[in-house]
Parts: C-alpha cells; sequence; structure tokens
C-alpha cells in the first residue's frame, strides 16, 4: 500500500512564537517558592550588600572578610542571575576599605558606595558606578555634595526611573537626617530635604521608599517603646522641599516599607505586632494586616519590596510562621495575600546589611539572602 506524506512549512514568525509558548508553559510548571540556584561570594567573604538588574541578566554583590595584618579582603562581582555564577571579579583589594552594593539604579547602573578607612574608622566616602551592569567594570562616578559627616543610609534601588530616593544622616552635632532625589549616570543631585521630627533621626532606624510619580520620599518610624505611640509617616516633597506627616498603624520599630508609585499606596512592615500595614497615601489613611498565623515577635516582617509590573508587594519573614526556616509573602495593594513563598532560611540577626528581597518582575523570580551571609538563594513567584 502506497502512503503519500505529507509535510508542511511553518514560517520562522509562526515557529518562533510555538518556541515561545512552549518556554511559558514550562516556565509556569516551575514550582512557586525557593529556588536551586544558589549564589557563592567568590571569595568566601560576606556579602555586604547585592541586587540583580531588572533590565538585563546579571547582579552584583560586595564581599568582604578579614584577613592577616588586619586588611580587608574587598571584592566587588557580577553574577548570572540563571545559573548564579560569578561572571567577573569588578574589583579586588586586600587594603582596610570596603566596599557596599547600594543597589542597581536607573537602567541597569550598579552603584557602589567605597569606605576609605586608613586606620579603624572610614574618613571618606565615594560613590562608583557600573553602567551597564553587564559591561562588568567600573566607569563612573556620582559625587552628591555631602560633608565628610553625612552617611547615606538608604537608596531606593528604584529600577527604569531617571531618580532614585536616598536617606542620609549628619553622623555628629545636630545628627540632623535629610532625603533628596538623585540621578546618579547623570551625576545629578536634588536639593537636600531636612526631617525636623525627631522620630527620623537615625537612632529610630527610620526606613525610606521612593514615590517617582510624585518625586517624593516616603518614610515611616517609630521610637518602638512597648505601649508606645504608632508609627508616623512622612511624605517629603523632593521638588518643592516640604514635609507633611501623618499618624500610622501598627506598633513598634517600622523594618521594611516600598511604594506602589502609580496607585499611591505604601506598605511597611513593623515588629511588636507582626503586623504588615498599608497606607493611602493621598488619603492619609491606613490599615493593617497580620502575618499568616504570626503569634510572636520573632516573627514579625522584615524587608518589603515592590513589583511594579505585577502590581504585588513581598514582605521578607526571617522567621517563618507558616513553615520552617524563613518565608516572603505576597501581597496586592488592597492587602489581600496572593502567594506564601517558603524554602528559605534568612536572618536579620546581627547582620550589617539587613535582610533584603531583589525583584526581576519580567521573568517572575528573585534573590535573598541565604543561611550564612556568604550566598545568596533563588527563587520563582
Amino acid at each position: 500500500m502506497n502512503t503519500t506524506r505529507k509535510y508542511y512549512r511553518i514560517s520562522l514568525p509562526t515557529f518562533g512564537f510555538l518556541i515561545f509558548l512552549f518556554c511559558a508553559a514550562a516556565f509556569a510548571q516551575q514550582p512557586i517558592g525557593a529556588g536551586t540556584v544558589t549564589v557563592h561570594s567568590a571569595l568566601g567573604g560576606m556579602i555586604f550588600g547585592f541586587d540583580i538588574d531588572q533590565n538585563g541578566t546579571e547582579g552584583i554583590l560586595t564581599e568582604a572578610q578579614t584577613v592577616s595584618g588586619g586588611k580587608t579582603l574587598n571584592a566587588i562581582e557580577t553574577f548570572d542571575q540563571a545559573t548564579g555564577a560569578i561572571i567577573s571579579i569588578v574589583k579586588q583589594t586586600e587594603t582596610k576599605d570596603e566596599d557596599v552594593t547600594l543597589g542597581i539604579v536607573n537602567k541597569s547602573v550598579g552603584l557602589i558606595e567605597h569606605e576609605h578607612v586608613p586606620f579603624l574608622y572610614v574618613t571618606a566616602r565615594t560613590y562608583h558606578l557600573i553602567t551597564p551592569v553587564s559591561g562588568n567594570k567600573l566607569d563612573g562616578i556620582w559625587s552628591p555634595p555631602l560633608d565628610k559627616n553625612a552617611i547615606i543610609t538608604q537608596v531606593s534601588r528604584t529600577q527604569g526611573t531617571a531618580n532614585v530616593g536616598v536617606f542620609a544622616f549628619e553622623n555628629g552635632g545636630t545628627n540632623a537626617s535629610f532625603v533628596f532625589s538623585a540621578d546618579p549616570a547623570k551625576n545629578l543631585t536634588g536639593p537636600f530635604v531636612t526631617l525636623t521630627d525627631s522620630v527620623f533621626q537615625n537612632g529610630d532606624s527610620p526606613v525610606m521608599a521612593y514615590d517617582s510619580v510624585t518625586n517624593s520620599a516616603v518614610l515611616s518610624a517609630s521610637t518602638g517603646a512597648v505601649g508606645g505611640p504608632p508609627p508616623k509617616v512622612a511624605v517629603a516633597d523632593l521638588t518643592k522641599g516640604t514635609v507633611t506627616e501623618f499618624t500610622g498603624v501598627g506598633a513598634g520599630f517600622v523594618n521594611g516599607i516600598a511604594v506602589d508609585s502609580a496607585d499611591g499606596v505604601a506598605c511597611t512592615t513593623t515588629e511588636l505586632d507582626v503586623n504588615v500595614e498599608f497606607y493611602n497615601l493621598a488619603a492619609k489613611t491606613g490599615f493593617v494586616i497580620r502575618l499568616p498565623n504570626a503569634t510572636n515577635q520573632i516573627q514579625s516582617g522584615a524587608d518589603v519590596e515592590f513589583d511594579a509590573v505585577h502590581k504585588w508587594f513581598f514582605v521578607a519573614q526571617p522567621v517563618s510562621s507558616t513553615a520552617s526556616g524563613s518565608s516572603i509573602y505576597v501581597f496586592d495593594p488592597q492587602g489581600n495575600l496572593i502567594e506564601t513563598l517558603d524554602g528559605f532560611n534568612f536572618s536579620n540577626a546581627s547582620t550589617v546589611i539587613p535582610v533584603h528581597i531583589a525583584l526581576n518582575p519580567g521573568n517572575r523570580t528573585g534573590y535573598v539572602d541565604g543561611p550564612d551571609g556568604t550566598q545568596l538563594q533563588s527563587f520563582t513567584y
């Protein structure tokens, strides 16, 4: 019996689309939560800050460890988000100096703080750029007009927008705290806005996020006293130089904050009541959501980050109330729990750099600190 076979030609665009659908389906089948990819610091030192590029395939980290003679073995490194492999040791030194990753800002711009330590104390701080991160080399300087006693403690890590928000304070004298916007890629710094309320001084560990729509720094802080007042929320207009405040909700120190700029919603975590707070910044109102099954202060939330593509807030919980180890909870701006991500082991205890969640919304993946301070753990959401 003769059999006639028919062959069908598939156009390249159609073939490409089918491949896309296959890959999308395969990705959709990946379980959410902690992944199997781990980033290890190249030299085995403690990781002093990291971030991942939301517009690329790499990430950056800085590491340091004490070696003989009281010196510090210090390195700036880039890594592959997909495999976790170190791509390049951008810089390596063995002095008393250290580098700290402040984040990836603008579009694919790595921001590194270099601390010069000639003997015991930091005497100068300079700010270096890796533009882009995939270039794997230091090639720029951001030079904000800070005096030698000013210390930057937070940069908003806002990616995809020109500006970021910066929180800093004077280490001595009045100990005044101030905020400003900046475009590090163009070496531009906006006017400083001083925070006169003492609760926003560095001693009460205020947290800050950046509202890119209004060019405002959004801050929250509390004295943390047991049975004391709820946190305060401040919105500093970085264009006009004005600051407005209102009384927040929750209790205890504020551990993390993120802002949904498009909808004017801020999300925070507080220490004493294991709550997550959601604020309508325009209405100056807020409400609380308790972390799932949380009953003890040790289960309080930590870092908060926002995925502007899917409009989700991510809340880190170093001591999980839903599983062993640590967890990340995903909320929408209305306070609804979307996902629970388990299988982590990160800690805020005795760490110089607090736990950080880094997101890549384009492929719904991210990284968070690992168990011993020398590694990062991947996850999918």
